[in-house]
């Protein structure tokens, strides 16, 4: 039919259905689809919130491939015997394959008994604790953890230990991912080496030793089980206070391991009988051991790789460092020994001094005792704190928490400076030092005069023995290295190695007479005085260095100049000083071991030295990372001996003195032992050189010196100058130290002589005079009138004097003997500034 004019005619297009835009509307229109995808999307955006608050900023759990537990640093002494640790958290660091397998089923069992199934969630486990949380939610009470291992790893590692929902949140996310990125013996061994399980014990290989002295494979059953209750909350099962608590645990936790399977029914019933076992609180080794050394070892440490593990990889206190230092153990304890020895035996006889320190009354006496660290020195005397007077006796704690009574009579000494007995002295608090005599508590005294000593390899500059002080418990400073004092005559070789290399020599005749010089107008005319007041006339210089006249160093300082001498002191290390002459007596401040080391580098024929405590530092992996000796050796690490001579390090030490000058003093300060203000050590029969010093007041006295192979230098004073007395001097107090020392130090070592460098020539001279002999010999008596003494090339004397006239002086000496003269002084005698 055709279509009439003017009408419209309208068409619509329909696709036909299956295409993807249709299904979608298809399904969209459903009302169940668009619930699905709204909830989906709520899902989604809930899953982003949780990241947004929660897992964002969570560490990457590939960052415990690489993590590093915080260990102590080890420290050895020269021979690798170890000596001590700087630790915070006592942790021993081991491998999965190092644990028993027992040990590592009571922990299962204990803590996570589905580890090795779980994907690091325990849904069931966390389900209760959730349950538990809600109940006990605005009570106060904490809900149980409900924690796995992998998610207590977390917690320790990396989260923190927040009591909060988010933190739970945060530690299972991770969790997640540590065992995606972990095998589960890798999270065991973190778990293991980490946990803290009390008594400062961080990691179970530490905490066997600290419960049980034993290692984890030394345990028994039960020992493992306890062990594994402590996670959660040692201080609920401490042995001292939880006992029948903390069997209970144990006793169910061997329980579970029978359920497990892993134990027999036998063994479980053997293992509940067993008592706990724990030994007392294990402390660590007594730091008094070459304490002072220690410290100094610590502080150069810290200086060189930082304290704690802010300061990079390698922190003293978790960095896990091995160190090798150069303390030798015996000539450690040989120097502590002497030093105290000589502090006591100078101190002995003027009374007590009052106690070492007070404690407030109440409280346990002995933890209080313990956490005072109060040394006293000898190993036979104890640390006790008066708990109790009645009568004639008081009652003492010690630090182990026994106690003791002391008689009246066993304190009798008088206080110092008061005078009465000291027993009427003490109060209840008073910490005081007791030594146990035929089974009776006596009162001992910490001397209140000190001192500091340090030995010396003078070949390689490492300190071999270190003491600053009467006890480093005490107090940490280190007079060795810390305390500056006048070393006095002890300084007067080095006025001499100047006028040496000035042109004198050991036979250079010197006037030991008045000297005076004018200093300025305020401070007028300066005279200076020998200790004994007179004057020799004219000495050679080896006699003025061998009984130490003041008159002949002043004199020789002023003819070869103060500028010289103190450069000298400041090349040689001793310190820096103005060019006054009182310096070359000795005035200016040093430590002993500025002294001991110039010393040493005499004895090392004027080559440098610098004093080393520590050989060579190692990393956690054993990489060594500083080494003090860092000269290079072609060689040395061969696998096999090549054929040819041993390969040695190439020596880079500088000249720092003449060789010659410094063979020269080493020979004149031999005459000082032999026949000059130390003689009391030449009875050791080696080889030795040194020289006494003291200082004015006398406040002060010294010996610095040794022999070939060792070095050692020793001082006593009060920390606050005051005068020891007059009758102080470094021959009667300082030399019987320094020999008490070397007959224990050098007791094994070889007999040598001091080597000669080449160039110089041995003469025979006066020892007198100072002039050349022909037709006599030296011979075996240390005052013999012939002697052998050291020149330098084209500088020997030049005078003679005849066999005859030597007999002849001799014969008039012995008449005279009786006879007082002013130039015969004693041997022993000491000058002072």
């Amino acid at each position: 039919m055709a279509t009439p004019p003017g009408s419209e005619t309208r068409f619509r297009l329909r696709r036909e259905a299956g295409g993807i835009l249709d299904a979608i509307r298809g399904a969209w229109s459903r009302r169940w689809v668009r619930f699905l995808v709204v909830l989906a999307g709520i899902g989604m955006l809930g899953l982003l919130a949780i990241w947004l608050l929660f897992a964002r900023g969570l560490p990457s759990a590939e960052t415990l491939l690489s993590y590093e537990p915080p260990l102590p640093t080890n420290v050895r002494a020269l021979d690798g015997t170890p000596v001590h640790s700087y630790a915070r958290e006592r942790r021993v660091e081991l491998s999965f394959d190092e644990y028993p397998k027992m040990l590592i089923d009571a922990y299962i069992s204990a803590e996570d008994k589905t580890f090795f199934e779980h994907g690091g969630i325990d849904f069931p486990g966390l389900a209760g604790a959730m349950i538990d949380y809600a109940s006990k939610l605005g009570s106060g009470e904490r809900a149980r953890g409900g924690s796995t291992i992998t998610q207590q790893v977390a917690k320790n590692l990396l989260v923190g230990d927040e009591y909060s929902v988010s933190r739970k949140i945060r530690e299972a996310i991770l969790a997640y991912r540590i065992e995606s990125a972990l095998s589960k013996k890798q999270i065991l061994e973190l778990y293991l080496n980490q946990i803290f399980l009390g008594r400062n014990a961080y990691g179970v290989q530490s905490a066997a030793r600290a419960y049980f002295d034993k290692d984890v494979h030394e345990l028994t059953l039960p020992q493992m089980a306890y062990l594994a209750i402590l996670p959660k909350a040692p201080s609920n099962y401490t042995p001292e206070r939880h006992t029948p608590r903390a069997l209970e645990r144990r006793n169910w936790v061997m329980g579970q391991m029978r359920e497990n399977g892993f134990i027999t029914a036998a063994q479980l019933a053997a293992a509940t009988a067993e008592p706990l076992g724990t030994v007392n609180r294990v402390l660590p080794p007594r730091d008094d051991v070459g304490g002072y050394f220690m410290e100094e070892v610590r502080r150069e440490l810290i200086g060189r790789f930082g304290e704690s593990a802010d300061a990079g990889p390698h922190s003293v206190y978790s960095g896990g460092l091995w160190v090798r230092t150069s303390l030798d153990p015996a000539i450690q304890k040989a120097a502590e020994v002497a030093l105290r020895d000589g502090l006591v035996r100078y101190d002995q006889g003027k009374g007590w001094s009052g106690p070492i320190k007070k404690l407030e009354p109440g409280g346990d006496w002995g933890r209080k005792l313990s956490a005072a660290r109060v040394g006293v020195g000898f190993a036979n005397w104890r640390a006790a704190v008066v708990t109790g007077k009645a009568g004639n006796s008081a009652t003492l704690t010690f630090a182990d928490g026994t106690t003791g009574t002391m008689p009246s009579w066993a304190a009798a000494a008088p206080k110092r400076g008061v005078g009465g007995h000291a027993f009427d002295f003490l109060r209840v608090g008073d910490v005081i030092a007791v030594r146990r005599d035929n089974g009776t508590w006596t009162l001992r005294n910490i001397p209140s005069v000190s001192g500091g000593m340090v030995a010396e390899n003078p070949h390689t500059g490492q300190v071999l023995a270190m003491q600053g002080g009467f006890d480093a418990r005490g107090a940490s400073f280190n007079r060795a290295t810390q305390a500056l004092r006048q070393p006095g005559s002890t300084f007067k070789p080095f006025v001499y190695a100047a006028a040496l290399d000035g042109g004198m020599t050991p036979a250079s005749i010197i006037v030991d007479g008045p000297f005076c010089v004018y200093q300025s107008a305020r401070l007028g005319r300066k005279c200076f005085r020998n200790f004994s007041g007179g004057n020799a006339g004219p000495q050679t210089m080896r006699w003025g260095v061998e009984q130490s006249r003041n008159l002949m160093t002043v004199r020789a300082a002023s003819q070869t100049g103060m500028a010289r001498i103190v450069r000298t002191a400041k090349t040689m290390g001793i310190g820096e000083y103005p060019a006054g002459l009182a310096i070359s007596l000795g005035a200016g401040d040093t430590t002993v071991l500025k002294l001991t080391n110039a010393y040493a580098m005499l004895a090392n024929n004027g080559k440098e030295l610098k004093p080393t405590i520590i050989d060579y530092v190692q990393d956690r992996r054993g990489k060594v990372i500083f080494r003090s000796d860092t000269r290079p050796c072609e060689g040395c690490n061969a696998a096999d001996w090549n054929g040819k001579p041993m390969p040695r390090p190439l020596l880079r030490t500088k000249q720092l003195m003449d060789p010659l000058t410094a063979y020269q003093v080493v020979h004149i300060l031999e005459g000082v032992v032999q026949r000059g203000t130390a003689t009391g050590l030449r009875d050791l029969g080696r080889p030795l050189f040194g020289k006494t010093g003291t200082s004015s007041g006398p406040t002060n006295v010294w010996f610095v010196g040794g022999s070939a192979d060792l070095v050692a230098g020793v001082y006593l004073g009060y920390d606050q100058p005051s005068s020891l007395g007059g009758y102080a001097q470094g021959g009667t107090i300082a030399v019987p130290i320094f020999k008490q020392f070397a007959t224990v130090a050098m007791k094994d070592m070889p007999v040598v002589p001091f080597k000669a460098p080449a160039g110089i020539r041995m003469v025979r001279i006066d020892r007198r005079s100072g002039r050349r002999v022909f037709g006599a010999w030296p011979g075996s008596d240390p005052k013999s009138a012939v002697i052998w003494e050291a020149f330098k090339p084209e500088s020997e004397p030049r005078r003679t004097i005849r066999r005859e006239e030597i007999v002849k002086r001799s014969r008039e000496a012995i008449r005279a003997r009786e006879r007082p003269r002013d130039s015969d002084f004693l041997a022993a005698e000491e000058g002072i500034y």
